[in-house]
């Protein structure tokens, strides 16, 4: 039951991460994808038949190949900088650089790049406004509790959860603020 629960929660995640991607990235990767095939099946073979050059072809399935995945590397590359131009501002990035990053930087090196030196994403505290990361569990300029914790180790916990999943301290027993506290019930 609990590795179903963690399942359907790793799958809200991806669908959430996945709907970061602009409709316009969409609509670039699908062109990306078509002028490639095009270039492939109709430019190359027209452009060796004009050079006069008649060494064996390739076999139809390699030819399929080679075709399908350069076609779908330029897809991913398109799609990779539209979602890089989403969730920039969300970490307090700049948008500009890492999208300029992504493109300069040949075969995708950018968005690797991007994906090890990212930041957290960035809240704001409900008690005083300041930028926190999401994964804080206290504003550490008003100490206000901005999401559940163990009373005992400080990991973070659902706020559904009756004992802590790390330690196992009773959660019933720690002082919860009251606007947790309500989710319990």
């Amino acid at each position: 039951m609990t590795n179903q629960i963690h399942n359907a929660e790793a799958a809200s995640a991806i669908t959430e991460e996945v709907k970061l991607i602009p409709r316009w990235s969409i609509a670039v990767a699908s062109l990306a994808f078509v002028f490639m095939q095009y270039l492939y099946w109709v430019i190359l073979p027209a452009y060796r038949q004009s050079l006069h050059v008649r060494p064996y072809p390739a076999p139809l399935g390699v030819r399929f190949y080679f075709a399908l995945s350069w076609s779908t590397l330029a897809a991913l590359y398109v799609l990779m900088v539209g979602y890089v131009s989403r969730d920039a501002p969300r970490r307090a990035m700049s948008t500009r650089l890492w999208v300029v990053i992504c493109l300069a930087l040949p075969g995708g090196i950018g968005s690797v790049l991007y994906f090890l030196l990212r930041q957290p994403v960035v809240a704001r505290c409900p008690s005083c406004g300041t930028s926190i990361h999401t994964e804080f569990h206290f504003c550490p300029q008003c100490a206000y509790q901005v999401s559940a914790a163990c009373g005992n180790c400080y990991k973070g916990v659902r706020i559904t959860d009756l004992y802590c999943v790390y330690c196992g301290h009773n959660l019933a027993a720690d002082n919860v603020p009251s606007r947790l506290r309500a989710f319990h019930s």
